[in-house]
């Protein structure tokens, strides 16, 4: 697939990148306490379908993969690090924890990824801390995503940052390019070097996913609670 989109492509990104908007505020305004990832699930794919739109991750099934991903809606409550499958985790939101959700859409060649982390009801000081540096280093990595930066730039602005809040980052996993397919290159990870990596160009969409653990952030062994925000940005261009 073309790393560097088009500007009609980058259009139709757009747009369905507004749609996409709209969709995730709809899921994360109906987190609450009683309320369970099967539902959560029926609403993503209603919402999606609704106009016309597929869910892309559904059927969906990545190098490596056992199976096809069966559901709209990636769900990732407290110490899921990413892709819970909704149908299958039996969850229910309690008052307290934190719910992501990640969800693509695809219309017609173009594909749209991006989630975010939700609180379920009140949360401790300490949980929302979390939150806010993953966010927060969500924008310190698209302030480095720009043409003549490199892939390296944005890795070591969240890591640096993260770090220096005593937090763990998640390093088996990464952000990626998207546009034609859900999962392009470029490779993104959340830590790197000044300079390194491949180079930015524009009209380069990105999925930029830093995932932010308390603790040393391994993703087996020791089970960490997690946040993630996830941003699709092109170069020289953003939307949420």
């Amino acid at each position: 697939m073309a790393k560097i989109k088009s500007s009609e492509d980058i259009e139709a990104l757009k747009d369905l990148g507004k749609r996409h908007a709209e969709v995730l505020a709809e899921v994360a305004a109906a987190v609450r306490p009683g309320v369970t990832s099967r539902e959560l699930e029926a609403l993503t794919d209603k919402l999606i379908t609704a106009k016309g739109d597929e869910p892309a991750f559904k059927n969906y099934k990545p190098y490596g993969a056992s199976r096809p991903y069966p559901c709209a809606l990636c769900i990732a409550p407290n110490d899921t690090v990413v892709h819970g499958i909704p149908t299958e985790i039996d969850y229910t939101a309690q008052e307290g924890d934190i719910v992501g959700l990640d969800i693509g859409i695809r219309r017609g060649n173009y594909y749209i990824d991006a989630g975010m982390t939700v609180p379920v009801g009140k949360i401790d000081e300490k949980t929302k801390k979390l939150l806010y540096v993953t966010k927060e280093a969500l924008m310190r990595g698209i302030d480095e995503a720009r043409a003549g930066n490199h892939v390296g730039d944005i890795g070591y602005a969240i890591e640096q940052y993260v770090r220096k809040q005593g937090y763990g980052l998640v390093r088996e996993l990464c952000g990626h390019g998207v546009g034609h397919s859900i999962h392009e290159e470029p490779q993104v990870p959340n830590f790197g070097a000044r300079g390194t990596g491949e180079l930015l160009e524009p009209g380069m969409v990105l999925a930029i996913e830093p995932m932010v653990n308390e603790g040393r952030g391994a993703v087996t062994g020791t089970r960490l609670r997690h946040s993630m925000e996830v941003a699709v940005h092109t170069l020289n261009m953003m939307w949420l």
